[in-house]
């Protein structure tokens, strides 16, 4: 099971990311960008979901546009969650229990590339 730490290892290794406290938990930015996030019960979320979040560790992140984030879901609908909140968009949301290290590692990564201006992703790309 995949965990915040396992997003902070990531984070750790892009350049620009920083981990914030917010008030929904956990969340990376990346030159004030939010790029990953925890997510939590919110009120406007629908109840099936916010049930989710209530039990089990759920995490945001951007992605590059809508069609991106209706594919992931519709190829590993047990991973991905159909919808969180209207706000932020684009974006999925991610169950951290069923997903792996590795594709953590990317969805996070692309996640802050979304985010990241371009130069940051050249410093990236040139290490590696």
């Amino acid at each position: 099971m995949a965990t915040l730490d396992d997003i902070r290892a990531v984070a750790a290794r892009l350049p620009g990311s920083d981990e914030r406290a917010t008030t929904g938990g956990a969340a990376w930015f990346v030159r004030s960008r939010l790029f990953a996030w925890e997510c939590h019960p919110w009120p406007s979320m629908p109840d099936a979901v916010r049930a989710l979040c209530a039990a089990e560790l759920i995490v945001g992140a951007k992605v590059a546009d809508r069609l991106d984030a209706l594919a992931l879901v519709e190829m590993e609908p047990e991973i991905f969650l159909r919808t969180t909140t209207p706000w932020g968009e684009p974006k999925v949301a991610f169950r951290m229990a069923a997903i792996d290290g590795e594709h953590l590692a990317e969805l996070v990564t692309e996640a802050w590339r979304v985010q990241a201006p371009k130069y940051l992703q050249r410093e990236f790309d040139a290490v590696g």
